[in-house]
């Protein structure tokens, strides 16, 4: 039985979102992070994701000043500036929770990639609740609230672990110019390079 069929009130609103990202070549926001580990605080962080097709995200973070999270298409590079540490690892390996987000500038296909697809009308728009078809992601659920125009302006993601990962999205610019380099990360002066062993 098709997605569709099951939420039929939810398919034309599901494929103007992926059309909406799927036609877009590059993509500028600030974003507003929290996460929410088991036992621990939430911690919340913010500043400007551009990102540019195939596969190149750039988050720079104003809050904690400095902290950088670049993925070139290849590899994902994680500067913290409070260890002065790059963390790099390969794109495919990685399970960060970023992963449902790349959906953004990917080939968001909602029937293919996620199940129990539910929409919940909220204040602003609607609230669309879905779990991965693929059990070995390391998340269980995510949820994603879109506007009347098809922008997608937060997505909530839960792991395996229960923690909760969030993001709210503000000030959407489809298809800003971005040059190609601003995706190759540039290593900062003395920081330690630590390579992912998997």
């Amino acid at each position: 039985m098709s997605l569709y069929a099951a939420a039929p009130d939810l398919a034309p609103l599901l494929k103007a979102v992926e059309a909406r990202y799927n036609h877009a070549q590059t993509l500028q926001v600030l974003f507003h992070e929290a996460y929410t580990g088991p036992g621990q605080p939430r911690r919340q962080e913010s500043g400007t994701l551009l990102l540019r097709k195939p596969g190149r995200m750039r988050w720079d973070y104003t809050t904690p000043q400095g902290k950088l999270f670049v993925s070139d298409g290849k590899f994902l590079w994680l500067y913290t500036p409070s260890n002065n540490q790059v963390e790099k690892m390969k794109l495919k390996e990685s399970d960060d929770m970023r992963a449902p987000l790349a959906f953004l500038l990917g080939k968001l296909h909602f029937e293919k990639e996620f199940r129990n697809i539910k929409g919940l009308p909220v204040q602003g728009g609607m609230r669309i609740t879905a779990e991965p078809k693929i059990d070995s992601l390391p998340y269980t659920n995510v949820e994603f609230v879109v506007t009347p125009d098809s922008q997608i302006r937060s997505v909530q993601v839960t792991g395996y672990d229960k923690s909760i990962l969030e993001y709210n999205f503000d000030q959407e610019r489809l298809n800003p110019p971005l040059e190609a380099k601003l995706f190759r990360f540039q290593m900062p002066p003395g920081a330690e390079l630590v390579e992912d062993a998997q």
